[in-house]
Order: C-alpha cells, then sequence, then structure tokens
C-alpha cells in the first residue's frame, strides 16, 4: 500500500511538468525555418552559383565537390569540359563527369591508342567536341575508338597529326555526324584517305587541310561534290592548283576560304573563275600567294560581289587599276594588305573605292606616305580600325588626319611610327575617345600624351613599351580613368616605378595582363598591389632585379587564375617564391626562369610539376 501511495504522489507531479513543458512550448516564439539543402535546388540555379565559383577560382569546385555527396554530384553534373593533365587520367575523368560535353586533351603530349580505347568502356555519349591538337602517340587504332565511343561527336580537332595517314582517316570518317573537322598538318595524308573522309563525313561545315602536301586537286573536286554543306575551308600550302577553283567555288554555301601560301595559284587559275560567280563567300584569305599579281586579284573580284574581307599581305603590289576593282565589292569591310608595297596613287584609289571599309591593315607596307594616306583617311569616315605598324615614313601630318577624319576608331596600332611626335600623340586621346586599343610601342610618348588618353573610358588594352620619356605620373592618369584595362604592355619603360603601377592595380580590376619586363626601378610593392588583381593571367617581370620572392609569393596567392609567368633574370627569386607557386598556382601553364645552379631540387621540382 506505501508503494501505491507513492505511486498517486508522483503523478500528479508529472502532470505539472508536462503542463508546463506544453505551456512553454505554446508561448516560445516560431522556429527559425531552416535553410532548405542543396539537392532540393533546381539545377540552373545550382549550376549559376557554380559558374561564379569558377570564375573567381576554378579550383574551388574541387573544394566545392567535397563538401557532401550532393555537392559531390551536382559539380559532376555542372562540368562540361574536361582538361586532363595526362592520358591516364581520361577513364577516371570521363567516369566522373559523364555530362562532359568538351575533351581537351591539348596538356597530354601523348595520348596512346590504349587510352582512347579506354573511352570506350566509360560513358561518354554526351561528347561533342574532342581537342588533340597537341598530342601524338595515337593512331588508326586510337581513332576509331573515339569515333566509336563518341556517338555525337560533332568538333574534332587532329592538327599536327604528322604521323597520321589514310587508315587515320579511314577510322575518322566513321564519325558521321562531325560538323568541324581539323587535319592540319597531316603531310602523309593522300587522296585515297581524303576521299574516304569526305564520303563518309558529309555534313561538314568546317574542314582545315593546312599543310597536307599529298592532297591533290582529285580530293578537292570530290570534297566540293561530296561536301555541299561546307561553310568554312582552309587549304592553305597545299599544292592545289587552278583545276580545284571552279569546284570549289560552286559550293552554294562557302562563306570562308582560306589559300595562305598556296604556290599553285597564280593569275590563270584566278583568271578561270571569271565566269564563276560565289554569291555566298564572304572572307576571302590569298595572303603570301607569291605567283599573284595586280591582274590576278582583279579577276577574282569579279567573282565575289559579297566579300565582306579580303587578305592580300605579302601578296602583290597594290596598283591604281587593281584597287578601282574593288568597286565591284561594294560591301568590303575588312582589308588586309600587310607587307605590300605601294605604287603611286594607289592608297588614294582606296579612298576613293573602299568608302565602306571598316578595317584597313597597312603594317609593314613599303611606299605608304602622308600625301596619300592622308587623302584615304578623309575618305573613310567610317573606319573603326586602323593598323599602320612600322610605317616609317609617317609624320605629324598622317597623325592629324587621322584624328581629324576617323574618330569612331576603335583600334589603332602604329608601333615603331618613329616620325611621329610627342605633340602630336596627344591628339589621339583628344579627338579618339572611343579607343579600345592602343599600340605606340617605340613612340615619341610621353606624359602629356597619356594625359588627354584619360578621356579613353573603354580602352582595354594598351601597348606602350620602349616609351621611354613616361613616367608615373602619366600612367597614373590612365590607372584612374580607364577601369576597363585588361591588357598593358610597359616593357622597358625604365622611368617607372612602384607609384604608377600602384595606381593601374587599384583602378583597373580587370587587368589580366601586364608586362614590366627591364622596368628595372620597380620592387615587391608593384607585385604586391597586382596581387589583388583577381582576373591576372599573365604577368611578365623578366630583368626586374629587385623583385623578390617575397612579391613572388604575395602573386601566387592572390592570382589564382595565372597561367603565364617570365621571371628571367629576377635573381632575387629563390626557391621560396618557387614553392608558393607550386602550392597557389594551380592554374600555371608556362615558366620562363633563368636557369642558376643555386636552384635547389625543390625548384626544379616545381617546374616539373
Amino acid at each position: 500500500m506505501a508503494a501505491a501511495s507513492a505511486q498517486q504522489h508522483r503523478r500528479p507531479k508529472r502532470r505539472r511538468l508536462a503542463l508546463a513543458l506544453s505551456l512553454s512550448l505554446s508561448s516560445s516564439p516560431t522556429p527559425t525555418p531552416v535553410a532548405p539543402p542543396l539537392d532540393t535546388l533546381a539545377d540552373e540555379l545550382l549550376f549559376l552559383v557554380l559558374d561564379r565559383v569558377a570564375q573567381a577560382d576554378p579550383r574551388a569546385l574541387k573544394s566545392f565537390a567535397l563538401a557532401s555527396r550532393a555537392c559531390h554530384a551536382a559539380e559532376s553534373r555542372h562540368r562540361r569540359t574536361l582538361r586532363p593533365l595526362r592520358a591516364d587520367l581520361l577513364h577516371a575523368a570521363l567516369v566522373r563527369y559523364p555530362c562532359a560535353t568538351r575533351l581537351d586533351l591539348s596538356l597530354c603530349a601523348r595520348v596512346p591508342d590504349a587510352a582512347l580505347a579506354s573511352a570506350s568502356s566509360s560513358s561518354c555519349s554526351a561528347l561533342r567536341a574532342v581537342d588533340l591538337s597537341r598530342s601524338r602517340g595515337f593512331g588508326a587504332a586510337g581513332a576509331a575508338a573515339l569515333a566509336a565511343a563518341c556517338p555525337g561527336l560533332a568538333d574534332l580537332d587532329l592538327s599536327n597529326g604528322v604521323d597520321l595517314g589514310d587508315a587515320a582517316a579511314a577510322e575518322v570518317a566513321r564519325a558521321k555526324g562531325l560538323r568541324r573537322l581539323s587535319l592540319a598538318r597531316w603531310k602523309t595524308l593522300t587522296d585515297m584517305g581524303l576521299g574516304c573522309v569526305v564520303v563518309g563525313c558529309t555534313e561538314l561545315r568546317e574542314l582545315s587541310l593546312k599543310w597536307c602536301l599529298g592532297v591533290s586537286d582529285l580530293a578537292i573536286q570530290l570534297l566540293a561534290l561530296k561536301c555541299r554543306k561546307l561553310t568554312s575551308l582552309d587549304l592553305s600550302y597545299t599544292m592545289i592548283t587552278k583545276d580545284s577553283f571552279p569546284p570549289i567555288m560552286k559550293l552554294p554555301n562557302l562563306q570562308q576560304l582560306t589559300l595562305v601560301g598556296c604556290i599553285g595559284i597564280d593569275d590563270d587559275a584566278l583568271g578561270s573563275l571569271e565566269k564563276e560567280c560565289s554569291k555566298s563567300l564572304q572572307v576571302l584569305d590569298l595572303s603570301q600567294c607569291q605567283n599573284i599579281t595586280d591582274v590576278g586579284v582583279s579577276s577574282i573580284l569579279k567573282s565575289v560581289p559579297n566579300l565582306l574581307e579580303l587578305d592580300l599581305s605579302y601578296c602583290c603590289p597594290v596598283t591604281p587599276p587593281m584597287v578601282r576593282i574593288f568597286q565591284k565589292v561594294p560591301k568590303l569591310r575588312t582589308l588586309k594588305l600587310e607587307g605590300c608595297k605601294f605604287m603611286a596613287d594607289g592608297l588614294k584609289a582606296i579612298g576613293t573605292s573602299c568608302v565602306s571599309l571598316r578595317e584597313l591593315s597597312l603594317s609593314k607596307c613599303s611606299g605608304v606616305m602622308d600625301t596619300e594616306l592622308s587623302f584615304a583617311m578623309s575618305r573613310l569616315k567610317n573606319l573603326l580600325k586602323l593598323d599602320i605598324t612600322c610605317c616609317r615614313n609617317i609624320t605629324d601630318v598622317l597623325l592629324v588626319a587621322i584624328t581629324s577624319s576617323c574618330t569612331s576608331l576603335i583600334s589603332l596600332r602604329m608601333e615603331s611610327c618613329s616620325r611621329v611626335s610627342s605633340g602630336a600623340l596627344q591628339l589621339i586621346g583628344k579627338h579618339c575617345s572611343h579607343l579600345e586599343e592602343l599600340d605606340l610601342t617605340d613612340s615619341d610618348l610621353d606624359d602629356e600624351g597619356l594625359k588627354p588618353l584619360a578621356k579613353c573610358s573603354k580602352l582595354s588594352s594598351l601597348k606602350i613599351g620602349i616609351c621611354l620619356k613616361i613616367s608615373d605620373e602619366g600612367l597614373t592618369q590612365i590607372g584612374r580613368s580607364c577601369p576597363k584595362l585588361r591588357d598593358i604592355d610597359l616593357y622597358r619603360c625604365g622611368g617607372l616605378c612602384d607609384d604608377g603601377i600602384i595606381q593601374i592595380a587599384q583602378g583597373c580590376p580587370m587587368l589580366e595582363s601586364i608586362n614590366l619586363s627591364y622596368c628595372t626601378e620597380i620592387t615587391d610593392r608593384s607585385l604586391i598591389s597586382l596581387s589583388k588583381c583577381a582576373k591576372l593571367n599573365t604577368l611578365e617581370i623578366r630583368g626586374c632585379p629587385m623583385i623578390t620572392s617575397s612579391g613572388l609569393s604575395e602573386i601566387a596567392m592572390g592570382c589564382r587564375l595565372l597561367s603565364k609567368l617570365d621571371i628571367k633574370k629576377c635573381f632575387e627569386i629563390n626557391d621560396v617564391g618557387m614553392l608558393y607557386l607550386s602550392q597557389f598556382s594551380h592554374s600555371l601553364r608556362q615558366v620562363e626562369v633563368e636557369p642558376c645552379d643555386v636552384w635547389k631540387q625543390q625548384s626544379q621540382d616545381v617546374l616539373v610539376r
């Protein structure tokens, strides 16, 4: 009875505790909702997050994948491009990332047939593009395995396959869905192998046969018959003759034809096209075709009424009769005449006949004088890009004409125009405020010429190397006024110190490439400021004796996208700096260093890695 009474005594106490607990719960605030796990988010939202992460630091994707199983699976579905470091990692990479659509093997110097055969045992049906342009070691067996494993393959780059021939081409032909194919430098390829390709891959849109010396007119004629959907064809440095031209020009969709260095193309070949007319052709490249004269150029221009871009660099002298034929192509927008010799009144004819030009390249041309080119500039008021690199006879007179007539320029390249004065260079910034690219390398530019460039707020590329008169004062104006700057070249600008570089780093957050080679006064302060530029991928500091491992370590930790580095003749950089590179610069692909016996095995291991 005593036990029963004790039990009855405890029951009210339990009821009171339960009542108190229920009252406390009812009076407590509503708990904060828990954020949904990653696996409940839509792939579209999750992939947007991963895209942002990859832009900031590609290595961060690995950390994300290790956070949880859901993150691991999401990163696996997100990856679209694979770039393995070694061929033996190919199978594991394809298994890990079954949704990848592009496979880039350019980092693998040797890819044996066995590695490509391993792809057939993994899930790579999603692959649409494969790049083997820098790889060797595979043959016909590897090509066969690749074609069998990737039924949806549309883009295949097999450039530089100097050991590949007809047998490998026959296996490539099994990839029936190919849209883009490069067989550049297949020097043993013959008409037999190319015939297999064009018969099997009739859906081709782009084809490169550059340096395929064994291909003749017979195969090109078959190509024109079978691949009617071609839009781009590169036959540079092949042995084709005039017999190939009529079939090529009859391709109904051909838009781009590249014939660089084709010695078999002469005036007779171009003259044979006078009765043919290609209304689809928009880009024609005849550069370095040394057997062509102005007569042949005049002949072909009559057959391409819708041409937009013409390249005759290092081809033939430019004469007024040839230029007047340009009136037959009223839509011409780009004209490249690099390395050509201008005859009398040739430049004036360009101003009269090519009023619709948007881009004109006269780099390293002879016979370019102020009077004639000034006349052309006065007519080409819609010009957007002008290249007069190494035109050493031009003076201030021409620059006055350019800046007064072509105020819409977005690109001006005038390297080594040494007769243009610093005063005239000031006109560029004052009148051409839309510039995005400017090259004044090896000119008389000084700080007074840099200051007007502050108006060029859209400037993204500035090359002012070997401009010995500029100092921190002028460079500071650029840093304060050009926030979109991505590429700056200050090679051998000996008057610069840290202050100018610091202003560039602070004012140009989108900076991707900077060349400070032989700027002997800069120190680690410059590198510490540049380490804040997260997008920096190219840094050249060759011959900067005051740079040490301390500055390089800051770059390694801050610039995770760094891929190209030149530190030759930086003798204060030792093993410590190299160790920081090995730990943080995982995107590094090219390092230029000075061989030195003082370096220890640690540094050598880093370079090998």
